[in-house]
């Protein structure tokens, strides 16, 4: 989701989302906080397999979707309040922009057990490595960690609202500093690289479609620029301010995602890598080759406890911008906007904890947890880019329609810009169905449908049922939206 490893809000939900804007904001202090609210460590060993090659694969995205999403969201932000079912349902429709919430918060279903894959091959670590590529012990892990979150998080528990704040220092800037020192160290008392660091190796080798298909993975590792754009009225100067913040933070980004995937290659050769377990495997690997064996656990409970924190804080987040659009608009059935005794919206939360422990069933029926993991984690990616699909098309008409409309910052050729992150958008998803060389084993039919399905039930198929069956008393008496008025 951050962090995603903590999720935009979800959509991988953002701790800067959730921030009241200050009156005033220098651009390096809003680079700073994006910074936090996107760079991760859990997608490294994603790209890792490709070596040296993944500054290609991490830079193209962060050009064609990255740029393209901050800067068109930042304009939305500016202009009207409400976050994406605003923007959406004012450009577009109210019906899509029911589509663009629910997929913000229907990405999580698969993303929560993607996340808590990574816990549970970190925490096997500490316990018995081999117990990384166990199935089973991962579904129970996700299904006991999963269920605890919902418990604290119905609970309405004020106290872990700070806690994402530290998921950028304790879960990546430290790990990932240390894992990147260790790799140079490595490297410069001569030992080999794991994979080829030559010029020959710059590109991806060309094996057919399947061999970009990783590349997807980073649209998610960059999603929740938008989440940020909140805070572009804080600047001085918007105009020449935010762009600059941007690119900072997208520089910042690309650091904290490809050195660490670098360093992960240098030491673990690609056919050996588990998606879920390579951090780990790369500090076991540079660990054991300095004799400083001890500090493997403690590197895995910097990165568990980063995770957790960031599933705590933001469990509730999604759901909670869902349930309040549906009270007031009528999407959601009485059952799901029922709220407990601590005002949390717990039916929901509930509901999506019995399909999240039938989904973490998949680890124990598939026996390649890496395979499983990818599949969520494309699933995942596939719901979301619907979400942008939705802002870029917004955002255009909504130039058009309401030209005078006041907008703190207007991103220059906006029908350029916009364009680029549709097709990159498009393109993402289209390759999303092909599946990735690393697991040519399987059936690309059973790939593909099942991908297909996840997409269709959850992206599509379950909001169209709920505007098709909504009622007049499914709205809540006296519910509104708290951001009616647009930005002056």
């Amino acid at each position: 989701m951050s962090s995603l490893d903590t999720p935009a809000e979800v959509p991988r939900p953002r701790a800067a989302a959730q921030v009241a804007a200050p009156s005033t904001m220098t651009w390096v202090t809003l680079a700073l906080m994006t910074t936090a609210s996107v760079a991760s460590l859990r997608a490294a060993p994603t790209m890792a397999v490709y070596g040296l090659a993944c500054v290609f694969l991490y830079l193209v995205p962060a050009i064609v979707f990255l740029l393209p999403t901050a800067l068109v969201s930042a304009e939305l932000a500016s202009g009207w309040n409400g976050g994406v079912y605003r923007w959406v349902a004012e450009g577009l429709s109210k019906p899509l922009g029911f589509l663009a919430v629910w997929c913000q918060f229907a990405m999580t279903i698969f993303y929560y057990p993607s996340l808590l894959a990574f816990v549970a091959s970190t925490i096997a670590y500490v316990i018995d490595p081999s117990l990384a590529s166990n199935g089973v012990y991962t579904a129970i892990v996700i299904m006991v960690l999963y269920w605890t979150g919902v418990w604290v998080s119905s609970r309405g528990t004020k106290a872990l609202a700070g806690l994402s704040s530290w998921g950028l220092i304790i879960g990546t800037l430290v790990p990932g500093t240390i894992l990147v020192v260790l790799g140079m160290v490595f490297l410069g008392q001569g030992n080999a690289s794991a994979a080829p660091m030559n010029a020959d190796h710059l590109l991806p080798q060309w094996t057919g479609l399947a061999s970009l298909v990783l590349i997807v993975n980073n649209f998610l590792s960059y999603s929740g620029m938008e989440m940020n754009a909140v805070h572009v009225s804080s600047l001085k100067d918007p105009a020449k301010e935010y762009p600059k913040s941007m690119f900072l933070a997208m520089g910042l980004v690309l650091l904290i995602f490809i050195l660490p995937a670098l360093a992960i290659s240098w030491v673990v050769p690609a056919d050996q890598l588990s998606l879920t377990a390579g951090v780990m495997q790369a500090f076991d690997a540079f660990f054991a080759y300095f004799d400083v064996q001890w500090m493997t656990p403690i590197a895995a409970v910097m990165l568990i406890s980063a995770s957790l924190a960031g599933m705590l804080t933001w469990l509730a987040g999604p759901s909670k911008g869902l349930l309040e659009i549906s009270r007031a608009e009528g999407y959601l059935p009485p059952f799901l906007q029922k709220l407990n005794r601590f005002g949390v919206q717990q039916n929901i939360l509930v509901t999506q904890g019995v399909v999240t422990s039938a989904i973490a069933l998949m680890y124990a029926l598939i026996p390649n947890v890496s395979s499983v993991y990818w599949i969520f984690s494309t699933i995942t990616t596939q719901v979301y880019l619907i979400v942008y699909l939705l802002m870029f098309a917004a955002a255009m008409r909504l130039r058009k329609t309401h030209p005078d409309h006041p907008r703190g910052y207007r991103v220059p050729a906006l029908g350029l810009v916009c364009t680029t992150g549709l097709l990159a958008s498009l393109a993402a998803l289209a390759i999303g169905f092909v599946p990735p060389s690393q697991f040519g084993g399987g059936s690309v039919l059973g790939y593909v449908l099942f991908i297909a399905c996840g997409l269709g039930v959850l992206g599509l198929l379950i909001p169209w049922l709920f505007l098709k069956f909504r009622k007049p008393s499914w709205r809540a008496a006296g519910a509104t939206l708290e951001s009616e008025g647009d930005r002056a």
